[in-house]
């Protein structure tokens, strides 16, 4: 059984997303949103950092997933997107966590099949896929995406994996 925490960072609301992973399928555990308060963004990333470390703490997650930086129109918003990122992955690494990048369009991807979806479509397959009875928030639910494209990533890499491994004792 592995235990996922997805993050959606931002520098306004962080969401997050824990799901557990047991032979290719996954469960739902928790999710929410953390809300940022105030205009210094010093004090914003340090509750990011306490946040993600205690929904390790409460979690302990084996895996941590998070959205890559995307190409923003507004500088000043991706760089303060790429802090909020470094804080929460600040806190996985210090709980000694395996950091796992992946592009929004890969995660939209791997939950809904198309890259473009939009935020409704990726709430709409997160309640489907998770038998959750009401949809969550949309960072929220773009965290348990971000949790459930490593879920799905990593079940890939083991069949790829065992296949090859399988392969090579046969030569041998």
């Amino acid at each position: 059984m592995t235990v996922i925490l997805g993050i959606d960072p931002g520098s306004r609301t962080t969401g997050y997303g824990v799901i557990e992973s047991k032979l290719g399928r996954s469960r739902y555990l928790a999710s929410g949103c953390i809300r940022l308060e105030g205009s210094e963004l010093a004090p914003r990333l340090h509750v990011i950092f306490k946040s993600v470390t205690q929904l390790i703490q409460q979690f302990q997650p084996n895996e941590f997933a998070i959205e890559e930086v995307f190409l923003a129109k507004n500088a000043s918003s991706a760089l303060k997107l790429g802090q909020a990122r470094g804080a929460a992955i600040v806190a996985a690494c210090d709980a000694g966590l395996p950091v796992n990048e992946y592009s929004a369009r890969k995660v939209k991807q791997s939950v809904v099949g198309k890259g473009a979806a939009s935020k409704s479509q990726v709430q709409q397959m997160i309640m489907h896929l998770l038998g959750l009875s009401a949809s969550p928030q949309a960072d929220a639910a773009d965290a348990l995406a971000i949790a459930l494209c490593h879920a799905h990533t990593q079940q890939v890499l083991s069949k790829v994996t065992g296949a090859s491994s399988s392969r090579r004792g046969r030569m041998r």
